[in-house]
């Protein structure tokens, strides 16, 4: 996307909702809290890329309160892309049943988050319900009564997926594709592993093309997603690429090597679904290139900032200490100390996309909020369209 200048603008949290498939299907949207919540709705979605950079995704923004969805803020915010999930305890708030009625009416879809405040009627609208599944996990079966789609939040590890996928929730957004028991188990040989790291290996010192073909070629699962990749939508060739020079040819050597990063995570069991690992590495790299362009780091700079980010999660993938990694890569020292210590500027910039930053922790990283306002617009958009073409 590109880049453009605001004023001052809140800080915007994203999370991931992917359906029981592992794809990416909405985002919500967190909006900084503060005074004169609907001034800073109309800031954030006054800028047009936003809508832009999530499509195809719907964008599901939370609000404690539908009173702060006011005719000017709705006037921004097309039905057929953006929905609320709002606070159960705002049906507390005079008039708000009525709103959220007439939201309803208007073609907005609405999510209520929460349990209904006791003695309080659920909204005779009600399809979708989401709620904070961090602490508790849900009764099996308990919303079958409801349309859907719903949203179960804060989904922090497998076992919680499942438990929430029993109860009956059809999106989840959380941690729990970080946890090693959300895919498959590395083959007990061994044998896949050390390929991957002889393919990093060569890619980190800028091996012959002939020297990775030959990798590829002892990983079919690979070369077939690297196939299946340049002969997508995305490129947009007229003629099919069956061969890995083809590839070469296309691509070019540096989105070679970066696309090469990212089909890394693209590794799956046949007729399995998709590793949700590949859509986040894909944000941190394009992120944190994003971070460097803006601070004027040359293109190979840029390279290795983007693969900084994709490797971060390579300990995740590998089931394998980060520290091993670095070593049998032969990192460059700043990056490895970004890796395993988020030291340096790499570093400071890949601990701001492992949080919900604050201005205090962008000044310290030496980031400013419009900075970071782009680089989530680039990143996201990457990352939705990496998962959708790989």
């Amino acid at each position: 996307m590109a880049a453009q200048e605001q004023d001052s603008i809140p800080l915007v949290a994203f999370d991931p909702v992917a359906n029981a498939q592992n794809e990416w299907v909405a985002l919500c949207v967190r909006v900084e809290p503060g005074e004169n919540m609907p001034a800073r709705l109309q800031a954030v979605f006054g800028m047009p890329d936003l809508l832009a950079a999530i499509a195809p995704l719907d964008g599901l923004l939370m609000v404690d309160s539908p009173a702060a969805l006011t005719p000017p803020v709705l006037a921004l915010l097309p039905a057929n892309r953006i929905g609320f999930v709002v606070a159960a305890d705002a049906l507390l708030q005079e008039g708000a049943m009525r709103r959220l009625g007439e939201l309803h009416e208007t073609g907005y879809r609405v999510w209520l988050d929460g349990a209904i405040p006791e003695g309080v009627k659920a909204p005779a609208a009600l399809r979708s319900v989401a709620r904070d599944c961090g602490a508790d996990a849900p009764p099996p079966g308990r919303l079958a009564a409801l349309f859907g789609p719903h949203l179960a939040r804060n989904v922090h590890t497998a076992l919680r997926f499942s438990e929430c996928e029993n109860a009956g929730f059809d999106w989840f957004s959380g941690d729990y594709p970080l946890d090693p028991a959300s895919f498959p188990s590395p083959s007990d040989d061994g044998s896949s592993r050390r390929r991957l790291l002889t393919l990093l290996g060569l890619l980190a010192r800028d091996a012959d093309s002939r020297e990775l073909e030959l990798q590829l070629k002892q990983d079919p699962t690979l070369s077939y997603h690297l196939l299946k990749l340049v002969n997508s939508a995305a490129f947009a060739v007229s003629t099919q690429i069956t061969s890995f020079n083809q590839a070469i040819n296309l691509l070019g050597r540096r989105q070679l090597q970066r696309w090469l990063q990212l089909l890394l995570y693209a590794r799956q069991q046949p007729d399995g679904p998709p590793n949700l690992l590949l859509p986040l590495a894909a944000r941190r790299g394009a992120q944190l290139e994003a971070l460097c362009k803006h601070a004027g780091g040359s293109r190979d700079e840029q390279d290795l900032a983007f693969m900084t980010g994709v490797f971060s999660l390579l300990d995740r993938l590998l089931r394998m200490p980060m520290h091993d990694i670095a070593a049998d890569l032969c990192l460059p020292e700043h990056i490895a100390g970004a890796l395993l210590e988020r030291s340096g500027t790499l570093g400071g910039w890949l601990r701001l996309t492992e949080i919900d930053p604050l201005g205090d922790d962008l000044e310290r990283a030496g980031v400013t909020i419009d900075a970071w306002w782009n680089s989530q617009l680039h990143a996201y958009h990457w990352a939705i369209q990496v998962g959708r073409n790989v």
